[in-house]
């Protein structure tokens, strides 16, 4: 025997520390069968991919959907995670439609996410989507509104939890036509001057054409607009019975605040909104009435839940564009965890399968197999006078939860007319 060798085993002495092994590998499998959880917990993490507007005049709501998004993945993963597995959410400011699709990209080939959420501007959905749509890797979008991206831009792996541009203008409309501000009256509106204020121009004008009113004038208004005074003139002299707002992000903060310095009688009205923005103007500038997906004071029990987690972490309640981004990455969890899987088309059939999800409104929603629209209900806020506002929150009053308990929920959603939409893929 040489020195620092090792001497030999005798033969039976290997062949029961074979068998010791081979009962112990299988006494640590019958372990991991009974217990597959814990084997789970131990797996890589789900990525899922946010994109967002946070600079520019999105830049505002992009903030809360990025807040509400880390609220739902800390909250998925203090549960125990995906069947076990905890979410990473990646985020991204997405800034414009080139850089929005070239950041998808990347979470698709590099990151390899397994979906993606977010987005305001209806153009970089439209990128995010077809990116999407190449790498089948499913899309929740939740702040994009345009008729189109339901319609002639629809694709299979894009859902939709935002609402599209024909669902605001009908929920608020409701309020319009009650108030006597439609048949017979003549608007005067200021459009976003960008994909989404195009649509949605074109949406309101249909509805205006079918409920007997006209335009004065309408005009497209720069998304970098910040001065009003121009537009506010031509106002005072067209005399119109309503104001429409077309606009979008924090060009609504600026025109509410400045229309209130003008002083300027005529009632005012929106199609598109989020309340953040009421809330940058505040009491004494926002006025009207307006449509929204929904606000804080949704009277239900998981409604009243997140906004007291939302509060609780960041010291405000969340907004409407705070509650797209949070539901988004919970109906992403719900579909992997209930299919057992993170496969594109796996979660496609899934969503397209009518499960019904919970997202703080008085009935369950679920996303329509045609379009990808989620079907959920929607409310009209108007502006409480400023000896009302009894803090800097609750400025508005809404309406019940439209449409009501005893309509068929689609009843607000784009018909096949509206938005015609052929899946490939």
């Amino acid at each position: 025997m040489t020195q620092g060798s090792t001497p030999k085993r005798p033969l039976i002495t290997r062949s029961l520390i074979t068998r010791r092994r081979l009962v112990q590998g299988g006494l640590a499998a019958g372990a991991a069968l009974a217990m597959p959880g814990l084997v789970r917990a131990q797996g890589a993490p789900i990525r899922i991919g946010h994109l967002t507007p946070r600079t520019g005049f999105l830049g505002p709501l992009g903030e809360y959907a990025v807040m509400a998004a880390q609220l739902a993945a800390e909250e998925i993963n203090a549960g125990g995670g995906i069947n076990g597995r905890r979410i990473e959410l990646l985020t991204e400011d997405s800034v414009n439609p080139q850089t929005a699709s070239g950041k998808a990209e990347r979470y698709v080939e590099r990151d390899k996410v397994a979906a993606i959420v977010g987005e305001i501007s209806s153009a970089s959905a439209l990128a995010i989507g077809q990116v999407a749509q190449r790498g089948k890797t499913i899309f929740l979008n939740t702040g994009a509104n345009s008729d189109a991206l339901r319609g002639q831009d629809c694709k299979r792996y894009m859902f939709h939890v935002e609402g599209a541009n024909s669902m605001y203008v009908k929920a608020v409309g409701r309020s319009l036509t009650e108030g006597g501000l439609v048949k017979g009256k003549r608007w005067y509106s200021l459009t976003a001057d960008y994909a989404f204020g195009h649509d949605l121009l074109r949406v309101a004008k249909v509805f205006m054409q079918g409920n007997g009113g006209t335009f004065a004038a309408d005009e497209l208004v720069p998304t970098d607009a910040t001065d009003f005074s121009a537009y506010l003139i031509k106002i005072r002299q067209a005399k119109p019975d309503l104001v429409i707002s077309n606009l979008a992000g924090n060009q609504i903060t600026n025109f509410l605040k400045q229309y209130a310095e003008y002083g300027l009688p005529f009632p005012v009205a929106g199609f598109g909104f989020d309340t953040a923005l009421a809330w940058g103007a505040g009491s004494g500038n926002f006025a009207g009435t307006w449509p929204c997906l929904w606000h804080h004071k949704v009277d239900t029990p998981s409604a009243k839940a997140f906004v007291a987690a939302f509060t609780k972490k960041y010291g405000k309640p969340p907004e409407n564009q705070a509650w797209g981004d949070y539901n988004a990455v919970k109906i992403v969890a719900k579909a992997m965890a209930d299919t057992g899987s993170t496969e594109g088309p796996k979660l496609v059939s899934y969503l397209e399968g009518g499960a019904k999800f919970d997202v703080q409104k008085p009935r369950p929603a679920y996303f329509r197999a045609r379009d990808h629209q989620l079907i959920s209900e929607m409310y009209a806020i108007t502006a409480l006078p400023a000896d009302k506002v009894k803090d800097k929150w609750d400025l508005f009053t809404s309406t019940p939860a439209i449409p009501g308990p005893n309509e068929d929920m689609e009843v607000l959603a784009p018909t096949a007319e509206e938005a015609a939409c052929r899946m490939e893929g």
